[in-house]
């Protein structure tokens, strides 16, 4: 097995066949920055040759960048078989490298050219002579060799022996359909290699089956000198190699450091689906949102008892913490993590409080953020309060153009008492209908002095809202109410009042 091993990443040419993935030149100068300069992989793929103004416009950038800061013969165009025009076009760009899109099967061959094989290879002869005139390094795919190689093995052999001879510094293999299971890729990348020693290979994986990273170790063991991938799995129908999944499944099973940054793949990665428009799924191997994040609560507890559910794929290699989802099966050790990180001490009894709000909330199929847990913590702390008064039902419908109708039960000492408003939304109308009900039990609802609306700094829509109403009185009394729905967090902060008003009426 070689330890010293090549990867070139395709994100910017194969990546492009993804559907509705188009790299403007801006954009592909970033990406091909970020992987040679940052991430520090072997090799790029930028395009193909001849396909638009925009991407000679792109490629030449790349070049320019790369020529200024010595990754120029980093930097590979896909060409084709077409003597000089393929040629001329990445000369054009300032590019030194071609990979040229040969045809590894005889069906191909036969049936897409309409060519007879050693027709096919005099063109490709022809065509390396001129790159090589013009001063270009050569690497050629047998474009479809799987399926060549399963089919028509005796026309790869051929192939192979027409060319081996020709100056050609790379050969690639591809799985072009993803056709392939890792004892076949294994058996046939060993088979090529000991047929033809002097030839350098390449893997190039494609992933219909799901097995792209298991035949990029496959080809490895078989003794590939570079395999191929892209960022976040891009690339035709399933995509091909994932780039993260390929570089820590060599380094940490294969015992390969491809010196790449790891800390850079995540980073990467958002730039690559920012640009892309193609969403990476959360639990994406290595670079998902969610891969290094603790759900039950048991597994929370053997990580502070003794790092029990880690692995040597941790976090802090790619600049990332985990995390203890809080929810419905969160336990002690979940909620303890996460008041670590706030700095948040905690009596005991405040914890059992606080875990009992969050796997309510977690009925609900409510994810409770770190952010959210701030504002969880203030109420729980604040709420001190005897709850005399709580709330056993509660609906409001709104309707564009028409005011809002609440209906509502109220638990006052086990009596249930119930109420109906009209109003200008839901906390309006609620409010409205507690003015009745509140009569009945001799109490003043207080003036409403000040009221805000508070998410936590995250952005997002579903957050934690949090209620903090002011109101008056001889001393004018702040209450708050936490809930992912507004206007329920409102009705949490009113309720408080009405316990504290009803509580001090008792005691008098």
């Amino acid at each position: 097995m070689n330890k010293t091993l090549e990867l070139m990443d395709t994100t910017l040419r194969d990546g492009e066949q993804t559907q509705g993935v188009s790299f403007p030149p801006k954009e592909k100068l970033e990406i091909a920055k970020s992987l040679l300069g940052k991430l520090k992989v072997s090799r790029v793929e930028v395009a193909s040759a001849r396909v638009s103004d925009g991407e000679l416009q792109g490629v030449t950038a790349i070049n320019e960048w790369a020529d200024k800061n010595g990754y120029l013969k980093q930097v590979e165009v896909l060409g084709f078989v077409d003597h000089t025009k393929s040629v001329d076009w990445i000369c054009a760009a300032g590019g030194k490298v071609i990979n040229l899109l040969t045809k590894g099967s005889l069906k191909h061959c036969l049936g897409q050219l309409k060519k007879e094989p050693k027709v096919h290879w005099a063109d490709v002869k022809r065509t390396i002579a001129y790159a090589k005139e013009k001063g270009l390094f050569v690497n050629i795919y047998l474009e479809d060799w799987s399926n060549g190689y399963k089919d028509s093995v005796d026309y790869v052999y051929s192939m192979m022996t027409e060319l081996q001879s020709e100056p050609i510094d790379r050969f690639m293999l591809p799985d072009t359909l993803g056709v392939m299971s890792p004892a076949q890729v294994q058996d046939a990348i060993a088979d090529m290699i000991t047929r033809y020693p002097a030839c350098n290979f390449d893997f190039h994986p494609h992933n219909d089956y799901g097995m792209a990273t298991a035949n990029v170790l496959a080809a490895v063991r078989a003794g590939v000198k570079g395999v191929h991938s892209t960022i976040n799995c891009l690339g035709e129908r399933a995509g091909n190699a994932s780039l993260a999944e390929v570089a820590v499944n060599l380094r940490d099973h294969m015992g390969i450091d491809l010196g790449l940054d790891e800390k850079e793949l995540i980073p990467l990665s958002r730039m690559v689906e920012n640009f892309s428009g193609k969403r990476l799924s959360n639990n994406a191997p290595v670079v998902g949102d969610d891969v290094f994040t603790q759900t039950a609560g048991i597994h929370a507890d053997g990580d502070q008892k003794g790092g029990l559910y880690q692995t040597h794929l941790a976090p802090e290699r790619f600049g990332k913490k985990h995390r203890y989802a809080l929810g419905k099966m969160a336990g002690k050790a979940s909620l303890q993590k996460n008041l670590d990180e706030l700095g948040f001490k905690l009596s005991e009894e405040d914890q059992k409080k606080v875990l009992s709000r969050i796997i309510a909330m977690g009925d609900n199929k409510e994810e409770i953020i770190m952010a959210d847990l701030q504002f969880i913590v203030a109420d729980v702390l604040e709420a001190g309060i005897k709850e005399s008064i709580s709330v056993a039902k509660f609906s409001s419908t709104s309707h564009w153009g028409k005011e809002s109708v609440t209906e509502f039960e109220l638990m006052v000492d086990s009596v249930t008492f119930q109420g109906s408003s009209h109003g200008n939304g839901g906390f309006d109308s609620f409010m409205k209908g507690l003015i009745p009900l509140m009569e009945k039990l001799e109490i003043q609802i207080p003036t409403l002095l000040d009221f805000e609306i508070r998410i936590p700094r995250t952005g997002e829509t579903d957050a934690m809202t949090e209620a903090i109403i002011t109101w008056e009185a001889q001393n004018n009394f702040i209450t708050r109410g936490v809930h992912h729905n507004q206007v329920f967090a409102a009705v949490n902060a009113a309720v408080k009042m009405l316990n504290m008003v009803y509580n001090q009426k008792s005691q008098i």
